[in-house]
């Protein structure tokens, strides 16, 4: 399987086309942003690491009955993947307060939720991707009543299948965001699971093992995706 020419670069992946119009060739970056992107900088060696433990945890997730965009991982930042067409809808489970929910609803960071609660945010950078509903998802043709139960699903699913992996390496799942993709008309998971894109706190301490430590300047944030990586048993080496 050889890479194209460049379909698309985001702020934390590189996508290729390949021979295979089904098929594309995803490239991790070290790049980091936040607050859409109004902090830049870079954690070295995150690319690697975000692209081994998002197959990881895929594959994990395809064994128990949600399908993925996962094929084959061709080395440490690249991975081939099934060609979707991309729901415009960041999907955000919690089971802990955290992050722009506690500053929202005034309820304080690390409150255990009574149960599982999903958001849906419209995937769209210049507006800041706004928070949404399931109506407005369909009043603006994002996705039918079908694919948004699916999704709804899928993501439950996810997250009971993520916390028991997490709580296995000593980590707290808070909440995390995910995306689904069309293809051949069927609702896949797409995009990647990672420190990146999940609020991870060690069980004994409390610490944050997650992006947070860049948003937030926190210090150590090569060493915890490192520390997150090889808790769930991948071999890393820092860069």
């Amino acid at each position: 399987m050889h890479k194209c020419e460049q379909l698309y670069e985001g702020k934390a992946k590189k996508v290729f086309l390949t021979e295979n119009p089904d098929v594309l060739i995803v490239s991790y970056k070290d790049d980091a942003t936040a607050f859409n992107g109004l902090k830049k900088g870079m954690i070295v060696g995150k690319g690697a690491i975000n692209n081994r433990m998002t197959n990881l945890l895929f594959q994990k997730i395809e064994e128990a009955g949600v399908p993925t965009h996962y094929i084959q991982e061709l080395n440490d930042r690249e991975t081939a993947v099934s060609r979707v067409e991309i729901v415009p809808l960041e999907v955000i489970v919690r089971n802990v307060a955290a992050g722009s929910f506690s500053k929202k609803l005034g309820i304080e960071e690390g409150t255990e939720l009574a149960e599982p609660t999903i958001e849906f945010s419209y995937k769209n950078d210049e507006l800041g991707d706004p928070l949404i509903n399931s109506y407005f998802a369909k009043a603006l043709n994002l996705a039918t009543s079908n694919e948004i139960e699916t999704i709804k699903k899928y993501a439950f699913m996810v997250n009971d299948i993520l916390k028991v992996e997490f709580l296995k390496a000593g980590l707290r799942l808070i909440d995390f965001k995910i995306e689904f993709g069309r293809f051949h008309g069927k609702i896949i998971l797409a995009d990647e699971v990672s420190p990146d894109t999940c609020r991870l706190w060690d069980v004994e301490s409390g610490d944050k093992m997650d992006k947070d430590r860049f948003r937030r300047d926190l210090g150590n944030v090569e060493e915890a995706y490192i520390e997150v990586a090889r808790r769930l048993g991948l071999e890393i080496e820092k860069e």
